[in-house]
């Protein structure tokens, strides 16, 4: 175990990103776990107001992305301070990201619907860490060999052709393929083959005179959302709590 630790971990250097991804995650688990316990009226913790302003956890989640972001840049990969400040940024991350929805929207919506926003993006990025983690390499430069990392026009290719799938996987309106894309050439290179999301721009534009073309994206993207989303939303529920319904207006009225 010391020696797989030794060999995978401490000597590429990845010490400091495990322990960003830890307390990224906890820091995610510990503020979803208050906020749903201030929400709810239990617990000691309560909403800070200072002056009646509502300070969200973004805004200390922003200092601390910018101190450990700088620290980590400073540091290098090894060494106690470049655990500290790996810890620091991660536990930033980790609250700016638990309100990516109200950053993106400007407005508090942290339990609507497009709250779930949040929730969606801090899953995507655990799971991006834990593949840098697992020794993929951006735009899949793990898979090049030895004689064509010596080669610059072999490495550049490589990025640029896998930079086009990612690019037609973001027209296409697959946002989770393109960004996974970027680890794994494969994920992408199946965005970029199949049918286009029906609202995407690649759609609007190629698939506004071929009918059967949009027809069955439109059918696909139909089944693929019948079949996920209910999943999603449960799974998402679990994590991080049940966005408030918005109550049916009385019968008769609009």
């Amino acid at each position: 175990m010391g020696h797989w630790w030794y060999e995978n971990i401490a000597e590429p250097g990845k010490l400091p990103l495990l322990l960003a991804l830890a307390a990224f995650v906890l820091t995610f688990a510990i503020t979803r776990t208050i906020t749903r316990m201030i929400r709810a009226g239990k617990g000691p913790f309560r909403n800070i107001t200072p002056g009646g302003v509502h300070i969200h956890h973004v805004v200390p989640g922003v200092v601390l992305s910018v101190v450990g972001g700088f620290g980590a840049v400073a540091s290098g990969r090894h060494g106690v301070a470049a655990g500290v400040f790996a810890v620091i940024f991660g536990v930033g991350a980790g609250l700016v990201l638990d309100e990516f929805a109200l950053i993106l929207h400007l407005d508090d919506v942290y339990w609507t619907e497009e709250g779930r926003q949040s929730v969606e993006v801090v899953v995507l990025t655990a799971s991006l860490v834990l593949l840098v983690l697992a020794g993929f390499s951006p735009l899949g430069v793990d898979d090049v060999t030895d004689e064509e990392q010596q080669g610059r026009l072999g490495l550049i290719a490589t990025y640029v052709i896998n930079f086009c799938f990612v690019l037609i996987c973001l027209f296409k309106g697959k946002l989770r393929m393109a960004v996974l894309g970027t680890l794994v050439p494969f994920v992408a290179l199946v965005g970029a083959i199949r049918l286009a999301r029906p609202t995407s721009p690649w759609a609007r534009r190629f698939y506004r005179h071929r009918h059967r073309a949009r027809s069955r994206a439109m059918l696909r993207a139909y089944h693929h959302d019948v079949r996920w989303a209910g999943p999603r939303r449960k799974f998402q529920d679990l994590i991080g709590g049940a966005p408030d319904r918005v109550p049916l207006p009385p019968a008769g009225k609009s």
